[in-house]
């Protein structure tokens, strides 16, 4: 059964981060959306987005595939999926041409992404993972990625 969309999705603890870390993606995509409405110089935006791939996702995506798949294992479809997904964000963000294209498709594609990993794949991951998966897991990320703080807040 699906839980309605305005009941939150119980996380266990070791899953945690990485849903909050999902939050701040989402937050990304909805900053990408301000700065096209407002009229941003396109290449602020990507300017910003090359720091928050640097400073967040890359390693976020990084921790998802080494520790959080494998329960799965790399044959499951949701997590072949899932890594297509990551391939083809990360081509996204280290696009340098056509900048406009490239931001709406990440704003679009990791909304996306992120919606799919929490309705989806979390669920997945934490109805098959044994305790010693779980604790595998929060072992090695037990809280969020910190981007720290950047200067030009175009999306105010």
């Amino acid at each position: 059964m699906v839980p309605p969309k305005n009941n939150p999705i119980k996380r266990h603890k070791a899953i945690q981060p990485l849903s909050r870390e999902h939050h701040q993606g989402l937050l990304l995509c909805w900053k990408i959306r301000k700065g096209f409405e407002t009229g941003v110089e396109p290449r602020r935006i990507k300017n910003y987005t090359d720091w928050f791939w640097k400073n967040q996702l890359q390693e976020h995506f990084s921790i998802e595939e080494k520790y959080v798949f494998p329960v799965l294992g790399a044959k499951d479809v949701l997590v072949k999926q899932a890594l297509e997904e990551h391939e083809h964000l990360a081509a996204l963000f280290s696009q340098d041409t056509e900048i406009s294209f490239a931001l709406e498709m990440i704003k679009n594609d990791l909304e996306g992404h992120i919606r799919f990993e929490e309705r989806v794949l979390f669920n997945k991951i934490q109805e098959k993972a044994s305790a010693e998966e779980l604790q595998h897991i929060q072992q090695h990320h037990d809280k969020e990625i910190s981007c720290g703080i950047w200067e030009d807040e175009f999306w105010k």
